[in-house]
């Protein structure tokens, strides 16, 4: 009917041909077709002549069946692409995957894939410097005729500027911390670290599910000690800007280190740090989108005694303590004649020496090999902020002694010592002859 009524609006010239075929959703060589048919036929021209025959390239059932069968004999455990390249490849086979596969799913032999989610929209950047920080390790042959090694990474989202670049053995606890303290050192604190969930960022309590947010990680304890947020990712897609520059690397770094003549980790570190990242920086990183930064200036270099390991141990009665599988001697101090079960806490830096304290009173300094460090050697740096992480029951047994209190009165500040005849005790004696007198 609606054909009928369009076809006479046609003939009487108040409609075109091809707005006639636009409002019924065919082409217009359709619509004259379908108007030859009907000025012939009637209304049984316009009869859909498709019902009751078999499309002349439909696949044979013969084939379909043989095919239905090798995959419930040989193949029932292949995906559906590599049973159709066995089939193409062994069996002569020679229709189409889809067809295929349209068949095993009529055919109840594999299930129909599950519906896939939403669209995943790319996560906007930060808009300013500092607000996140990247940071990940790639596993691959970086020096030409060494072995792979890792590549430790630490980038702005802001900008996807690299920060901090440099080759490793393995990733680990030293390594993240020695990356921070480049970029902390150079530019300040920034306000969240976002990083994958391997075993030094983060405790997972069962593996694949999420990480604890009560127990922390070296690298948790001093993030948060630093006041910066530490983000987990949950797969290598929610890393992607880190992975795609992964990819750059892999495919310009090898290259440009060969052409440089770099054979060594030492000098593809020194390298990099001195030519490589400007110009990697200068090709790929954009733009923040506001002007500005996030970085805060840490004026105390709180990191210093931060971005290392610290843990506690009581000293023997030789006074000594066990730390890497050796025995840390300790020297005579003025705070105390000897520290004999006490508790100190021990820190190890990325560049493997290790400092022991009692409170905020460094104790000694030892080398990577258990080797004292002279007492006026070069300081790591402020103690301050090491302070704060000190625990109760330290603070507490650390004062149990009269040296220590005289010690932490020595140094309080503002505090003036009483005159000598305020302070001592009247002898018996003295308190015979005043009442003599009396």
């Amino acid at each position: 009917m609606r054909f009928s009524d369009l076809l006479d609006r046609t003939e009487a010239k108040e409609l075109t041909q091809e707005a006639a075929s636009e409002l019924l959703g065919i082409s217009v060589r359709t619509f004259q077709r379908w108007a030859e048919r009907f000025e012939a036929e009637g209304d049984d021209g316009l009869v859909d002549r498709r019902m009751g025959r078999r499309s002349p390239r439909r696949a044979p059932a013969e084939e379909l069946e043989r095919m239905l069968g090798l995959f419930r004999d040989k193949y029932a455990d292949f995906t559906v692409k590599h049973f159709h390249e066995q089939l193409q490849k062994r069996h002569g086979y020679v229709l189409g995957y889809t067809v295929t596969k349209l068949a095993l799913h009529a055919a109840g032999l594999v299930r129909k894939a599950a519906k896939r989610s939403a669209h995943r929209k790319k996560r906007p950047r930060r808009p300013l410097r500092g607000m996140l920080l990247h940071q990940d390790g790639s596993r691959h042959a970086w020096i030409e005729g060494l072995p792979a090694m890792d590549l430790i990474v630490t980038m702005d989202d802001a900008t996807s500027e690299i920060y901090s670049m440099f080759l490793v053995e393995e990733e680990g606890t030293a390594s993240t911390f020695r990356a921070l303290g480049e970029v902390i050192g150079e530019r300040g604190l920034f306000c969240a670290l976002y990083t994958d969930r391997g075993s030094h960022y983060f405790y997972t309590p069962k593996a694949g599910e999420k990480v604890s947010k009560t127990q922390q990680t070296q690298v948790g304890r001093a993030l948060s000690h630093l006041g910066i947020e530490h983000i987990a990712a949950c797969s290598p897609e929610a890393r992607g800007r880190s992975e795609r520059m992964f990819g750059t690397l892999q495919g310009r770094l090898p290259k440009d280190l060969r052409l440089a003549g770099i054979r060594t980790v030492e000098a593809a570190n020194a390298w990099l740090k001195a030519h490589y990242i400007a110009e990697h920086n200068a090709a790929f990183a954009i733009q923040a989108e506001q002007q500005g930064t996030a970085f805060v200036a840490d004026r105390h270099e709180a990191w210093r005694e931060t971005l290392c390991v610290i843990e506690e141990r009581t000293v023997g009665n030789d006074n000594t303590i066990a730390w890497s599988g050796r025995r840390l001697q300790l020297p005579e101090s003025w705070l105390r004649p000897h520290f004999v079960k006490a508790v100190v806490r021990v820190h190890e830096y990325p560049d493997d020496t290790v400092n022991v304290f009692l409170g905020p009173h460094r104790l000694a300094r030892f080398t990577a090999d258990g080797q004292q460090i002279s007492p006026d050697a070069t300081k790591h740096g402020c103690v301050l902020g090491a302070v704060k992480d000190k625990p109760l029951r330290a603070r507490k047994r650390a004062s149990l002694t009269a040296p220590a209190r005289a010690a932490v009165e020595t140094t309080r500040v503002g505090a003036e010592k009483r005159a000598s005849s305020r302070t001592k005790k009247p002898t018996r004696r003295a308190n015979l002859e005043a009442i003599s007198v009396a």
